[in-house]
């Protein structure tokens, strides 16, 4: 009689195949929620199909685009506050698309675990297709990987894919003049961008997580949290309306740097920082970390989380336009001749 071997499996390594597959059965009716015009095929199989000319467009041009959370992964983390950060990592991809001037068609996202909890894994990705549905994107697909050794105890990390579709011909930034309107849409506090930093004014403050937060009701943890925002719907509106000749998703690099990405380069922007008041959590941040308004205006987003570039004899219907979609308007100023931003007044 031969002896049973009881080697080694892949649980016994680490790997739960069967939470992964729960997983997916968890989040279906999440990701169905989705479903727009142009599916064609979506979770389960080996790829996800989609058809633009099943979505409307005639001789459309394919626009993609890719991101992260960052460091605030560790704050909910940290916090177990992880119903926002799936939000936070749709609206990093498709507010990008939406600033060639591309409707987001489809959204597939990347989940990296140590060890696979069903029930934490399923609050984020339900995030995701969340955010999906708020810009009318369509969840088709995504990894789940389980990767012991990899990240320690509960820490994970997401990455996001985004693709969307204009017209041939239609792409922004395009006819960005002298004299173009600078109309900046309000921010929902720091979105998904400058949170080293943050991390370490709040300890430099002395304040946890769980701490009053300073400027705002509950903790600091969840008031730094808020998801970012989700120009989508908005943006589209404005540019299908006419006269929008850019748009600069104000992320990484502050105003300072992401505005002049959509200029030609023999323009630049004259931007009045009294034309906005700064929120409160971008005060705290400034007076508790001692940052200079030029450290602020090229880490933060400071309050505007958007810039559209548009004809000045536009501007007032654009901005009627924006308001009606739910945004807060502010005229930052215009487009100059010469290089970078240039700011005036006092960022307070």
């Amino acid at each position: 009689m031969s002896e049973v071997k009881t080697g080694m499996s892949y649980a016994e390594a680490g790997v739960d195949i069967d939470a992964g597959n729960a997983l997916v059965e968890r989040i279906k009716p999440a990701a169905g929620a989705t479903k727009r015009s142009g599916v064609m095929e979506g979770l389960g199989g080996f790829g996800a199909l989609f058809d633009p000319r099943a979505a409307g467009y005639q001789d459309p041009v394919l626009v993609a685009a890719t991101d992260g959370v960052g460091t605030k992964l560790r704050i909910a983390i940290d916090t177990q506050e992880l119903d926002g950060v799936g939000i936070d990592l749709v609206a990093m991809c498709v507010n990008d698309l939406v600033c060639q001037g591309a409707e987001p068609l489809f959204f597939l996202d990347y989940f990296a675990t140590g060890k696979l909890s069903v029930d934490e894994a399923a609050r984020v990705i339900n995030g995701i297709a969340e955010g999906c549905r708020l810009s009318g994107t369509a969840l088709i697909g995504g990894e789940t990987a389980e990767m012991p050794g990899m990240y320690h105890g509960r820490d994970f990390d997401l990455a996001g894919f985004a693709v969307g579709a204009l017209e041939r011909g239609t792409a922004l930034p395009r006819d960005v003049a002298d004299g173009d309107v600078l109309i900046g849409l309000g921010s929902d506090g720091v979105h998904s961008n400058g949170f080293s930093l943050v991390r370490r004014v709040a300890e430099k403050a002395g304040l946890g997580w769980d701490d009053a937060a300073p400027f705002a009701t509950g903790t600091l943890g969840q008031a730094l949290l808020v998801p970012t925002r989700l120009y989508v719907r908005s943006v589209l509106q404005a540019i299908r309306a006419g006269g929008v000749h850019a748009a600069a998703h104000i992320t990484g690099g502050g105003l300072t740097e992401n505005l002049p990405r959509v200029l030609p380069k023999h323009l630049g922007a004259e931007v009045e920082l009294d034309s906005w008041t700064l929120p409160a959590v971008f005060d705290w941040l400034a007076e508790a970390g001692g940052i200079s308004d030029a450290e602020m205006l090229k880490t933060f987003n400071s309050g505007i989380g958007m810039v559209l570039v548009v004809a000045a004899d536009r501007a007032d219907e654009i901005e009627a336009v924006l308001t009606t979609a739910g945004e807060k308007t502010f005229r930052l100023g215009t487009v100059t001749p010469g290089e970078g931003v240039r700011y005036s007044g006092r960022l307070r």
